[in-house]
């Protein structure tokens, strides 16, 4: 059975409004829109090129009305009223794709939009904040681990949140990606319900608890206390820490965290990457590897050590890294996909797989399927110029909309509740 998303439609009787931030090519607003919501506000810039892909597939999409294309530094107010704030905010400088020496957190170029967002949220303060990110938020940055995530708990309480939030593997709902991103939920403490306990609010009656169904853990919970000076956390939270304190789900309320290790229950049948696949007669043959390169993408993929030189130090070490499926499974989610998936070179992270006519890589197409996104959603009219490279791109820096309409669900629940 091929797994297709459903075309976008905007909902006919919205439960709320949105704001997107770090809108991309628009997962946030496709997942929500399924869930009930309508975004009436998105921001999409990319400093770094001149030409706004992403943008440009944002607008051709969904039109241009309420679409900003600027620096959010340069964003003073959101000009229409909303309920949720969203965004998944650029994470290279904690993204599994660096190496921990690299990852500096908050304190790299793409880390300070954190406070970009916090003057948005301080500045409208919507009822709810539904963020993404990477995993290694949790963990960074490597001499404080944990710190950046709690400083950013310490000033969503200081502007009156109580926050949620999961660690979540896609693949583990269903889905045929194993994508594993940290979902970060805050409630205006005057829209949060009175009476439960952190424990009743991460496990049976949070929002993500309702939203991402979890296996019940008698291991207990961790209490975390964060001072509510960003200042002291930054200076003193994890200092001598070999690991973050912060386990996979978690509630912030009243200056403490309580965190705990939780484990996903779906009832979803499971989704395999053989499920989005094409049939090999769509293909075209730019997507299809010679025989005579098929060495190189072996050796790639393969375990390896190899002797090297620091230029700096000359320092002589030897370089390991552990053996890839080559190809890859098709019995089980996909892997990742990262931002250079896209391109004819050979590669250790792009996808290869192997169908009766031969190996071949993975097309834009069935890469959109990975993440949840409507069938060639990347290259829309107008837009048909976009090369595999960029529409890979796109999916590299995207989220599972599945996922997102699931937390949406959850959202709006609580949002007609609170009617």
């Amino acid at each position: 059975m091929t797994y297709k998303s459903p075309t976008y439609r905007e909902p006919k009787s919205p439960v709320g409004a949105v704001a997107e931030l770090f809108a991309g090519v628009g997962g946030f607003r496709i997942g929500l829109a399924r869930a009930g919501w309508k975004t009436v506000y998105s921001n999409q810039w990319e400093p770094s090129t001149k030409v706004q892909h992403a943008s440009d597939v944002y607008v051709a999409n969904f039109g241009p009305e309420g679409h900003s294309n600027q620096d959010i530094a340069t964003v003073a107010r959101i000009p229409e009223k909303f309920d949720l704030l969203v965004g998944g905010f650029p994470c290279q400088d904690y993204s599994v794709a660096k190496t921990l020496k690299n990852s500096i957190g908050l304190e790299g170029k793409k880390g300070v939009l954190w406070w970009e967002i916090l003057r948005l949220i301080v500045e409208h303060n919507p009822k709810y904040v539904f963020l993404e990110n990477v995993d290694r938020l949790m963990k960074s940055p490597r001499n404080q681990r944990g710190r950046d995530f709690a400083v950013m708990l310490s000033t969503l309480g200081n502007a009156g949140y109580m926050v949620e939030w999961r660690t979540v593997n896609a693949a583990d709902y269903g889905f045929p990606q194993r994508r594993v991103r940290v979902f970060i939920v805050a409630t205006r403490q005057s829209a949060t319900r009175g009476g439960l306990s952190p424990e009743e609010r991460i496990f049976t009656h949070g929002i993500l608890a309702n939203a991402l169904r979890i296996r019940p853990n008698d291991s207990g919970l961790l209490e975390i206390p964060i001072s509510a000076d960003p200042t002291t956390v930054s200076d003193q939270f994890g200092l001598g820490l070999k690991n973050s304190p912060f386990s996979n789900a978690g509630v912030y309320v009243d200056g403490s965290a309580w965190t705990a290790k939780v484990y996903a229950q779906s009832r979803r049948k499971k989704s395999t990457l053989s499920d989005v696949l094409v049939d090999d007669s769509e293909v075209s043959d730019e997507y299809w590897i010679p025989e005579s390169r098929l060495k190189e993408w072996e050796f790639l993929k393969g375990a390896k050590a190899i002797d090297r030189v620091d230029k700096i130090t000359g320092y002589e070490y030897k370089y390991s890294e552990g053996s890839m499926a080559f190809p890859d499974y098709l019995d089980r989610p996909s892997r990742t996909i990262l931002t250079g998936e896209g391109g004819t070179s050979p590669s250790r992270f792009k996808h290869i797989i192997k169908t009766p006519k031969g190996y071949r890589r993975l097309t834009p197409l069935e890469l959109e399927r990975l993440s949840g996104f409507p069938d060639n959603w990347t290259k829309p009219n107008g837009l048909e110029h976009l090369r595999d490279t960029n529409r890979a791109f796109f999916m590299g820096n995207a989220l599972v909309v599945n996922l997102v309409e699931m937390v949406g669900r959850a959202l709006a629940q609580e949002m007609r509740k609170g009617k």
